[in-house]
């Protein structure tokens, strides 16, 4: 665009066009190198006073985690746990004991376990990022000062910044903020996921945004990953124009989901609770084909009650009434840990005690949620479909499958390992139905950490190998009848959206704010159209190819 403006380069996350001065985040509260020395005396109120401190971060971010939606409260929510979390406090504590100051105290815990998450790596070192956001407000707290986070600028603008804590990501307005490019952060980081959700063009793991001052105008494209420094003008203003056409086009979709020769896909929609429920149903999304049952487990000293979780599923089930509800059984551990549950300590928890495998940690906790959610569809007249996530054996799945069936609901399971894949067709042996989530099955396929900056180009679910196992599975249930989704972030990208149902891709869940992107590009391209990219792309060299091999076919 122009022929003298600099062009960078990132992983695209969230399609569309952004264009507007560059903002950074405010700067983080300063810590004295200097701690101050508390006496005997003083040292149980300096205790008092730094606890103060966290309960009142955590429950303002409690707060804001019940007046968000989808993943922003799931992550505001796991944030405030963070705050509380027992280790970091104690650690901090035993420091003030021994004479540190709240800061300082504050300071170091943190730096302790940060280098900890970072050291095991996977969905843990996601948390440094976390951790650090949560330090800052507790510091700030301290010294009573202003919670850190981003300004509301008066114009539309282009945020830049190395990475963005969830709670800062949660609060943009996307009609201030018209896209975000960071340093860090991956295809499926929490700020990934947030800015699909409100629908903000976004780039990751970009590189030189250190080098351009804030003001500076810039353009980015989050569906190709080009940051355009000092455009032309004339060809920016074009270029907001055409994708204000194309978001009108989306705004007027209203389903159903289906090729522009009429072939169906359905459309769904990734959910949490009975209000992104009830969002979602503003949206033409013809069901649910995630629900992350978590959010009832997060913050929690002790196990939700049958009776407790039932209440949370019927308002799902009851704003789909009588549509298609797809529940996810709870997906904990790794970056979702549950303080009631008798979690080992591991090394690398992402490829340890995590989704169906917690049921060797607590005994019981799977039983009492199917309980829950047939209770839930017999109080609602919901016929739910249930779904397991991490698993890796024929017998995992038969053992689901039958726990299920126990109570007249419809079993499927997740294919997020490869080892799932691989054995779609004796899956689906004993399940009505697979569910493929892109972000783990990229992760674990490509063996690179989905959160991993440096690893983005790895992850994203363009890479050739990972849509062979897509379309192997899709193959595996086209060849029984038996209906295979996708709903992991993949969904959300109207262009792979194309590629999966040319797959055999029977249905596409996305955060809510994706469903009329991905269904107003699907009805304008053919069935064969979308077979003939799918072609396509199981013969690109990497994801770079595979990409620009879709584009080229679908236009």
């Amino acid at each position: 665009m122009g022929n003298t403006a600099r062009v960078l380069s990132g992983t695209p996350v969230v399609p569309g066009i952004g264009f507007g001065p560059v903002i950074r985040p405010a700067p983080r509260p300063i810590v004295s190198p200097d701690p101050v020395s508390i006496p005997d005396t003083a040292r149980e109120a300096e205790v008092g006073r730094f606890e103060s401190a966290v309960a009142d971060v955590a429950e303002r971010l409690r707060v804001r985690s019940s007046r968000a939606s989808g993943a922003a409260s799931e992550v505001l929510a796991a944030t405030a746990m963070l705050a509380e979390d027992r280790a970091w406090k104690g650690a901090a504590t035993t420091r003030i004991r021994s004479g540190s100051d709240a800061v300082s105290a504050a300071t170091a815990a943190t730096e302790q376990f940060a280098a900890v998450f970072e050291k095991m790596g996977g969905l843990q070192a996601e948390r440094v990022t976390d951790l650090f956001d949560v330090r800052d407000r507790v510091i700030s707290e301290l010294q009573g000062l202003p919670e850190p986070g981003l300004e509301t600028p008066d114009v539309p603008s282009v945020l830049f910044a190395d990475d963005l804590a969830p709670a800062d990501t949660a609060g943009l307005d996307p009609a201030l903020v018209v896209a975000i490019a960071t340093t860090l952060g991956g295809p499926t980081s929490h700020t990934a996921i947030i800015a699909r959700q409100l629908g903000i063009p976004c780039v990751v793991a970009a590189t030189g945004l250190d080098d351009i001052p804030p003001g500076t105008p810039v353009l980015v494209d989050g569906a190709t990953g080009r940051i355009v420094i000092e455009p032309n003008r004339q060809e920016a203003d074009e270029a907001v124009s055409r994708d204000r056409a194309e978001r009108e086009r989306t705004a007027a979709w209203t389903g159903p989901g289906a090729t522009a020769d009429g072939h169906p896909v359905d459309i769904l929609a990734n959910v949490q609770d009975g209000a992104g429920a009830r969002a979602a149903r503003e949206t033409p999304a013809q069901g649910v084909g995630l629900f992350r049952t978590e959010l009832c487990f997060l913050d929690r000293e002790t196990e939700p009650t049958v009776a407790e979780q039932a209440d949370i599923y019927a308002e799902v089930f009851d704003a789909y009434a009588g549509r298609k509800v797809v529940v996810r059984t709870l997906d904990a551990g790794s970056d979702k840990p549950l303080r009631f549950a008798n979690h080992p300590e591991e090394s690398n928890p992402a490829l340890g005690v995590r989704g169906i495998r917690i049921t060797s940690a607590a005994p019981g906790i799977l039983e009492r949620q199917l309980d829950a959610v047939a209770d839930a569809a017999i109080r609602t007249g919901a016929s739910p479909w249930v779904m397991a996530p991490m698993i890796a054996t024929i017998d995992e799945a038969a053992e689901f499958a039958a726990l299920v069936r126990e109570r007249n609901l419809t079993p499927g399971v997740m294919v997020e390992i490869p080892s799932a894949a691989l054995l779609a067709d004796r899956l689906l042996e004993h399940v009505d139905f697979l569910s493929i989530g892109t972000n783990d099955l990229a992760q674990y396929t490509m063996a690179a950490d989905r959160m991993s900056p440096q690893l983005a180009a790895l992850t994203t679910p363009w890479q050739p190998a990972v849509l062979m196992l897509v379309a192997h599975t899709a193959r595996a249930g086209a060849a029984v009848g038996k209906p295979v989704g996708v709903c992991g972030e993949a969904g959300a990208d109207p262009l792979l959206a194309c590629v999966l149902a040319g797959m055999g891709v029977t249905s596409l869940s996305c955060a809510a704010s994706a469903v009329g992107s991905v269904g107003a590009r699907l009805s304008t391209v053919t069935m064969d159209r979308c077979r003939e990219a799918a072609d396509a792309v199981s013969t690109a060299v990497d994801a770079t190819a595979a990409r620009s091999a879709a584009l080229r076919i679908l236009g």
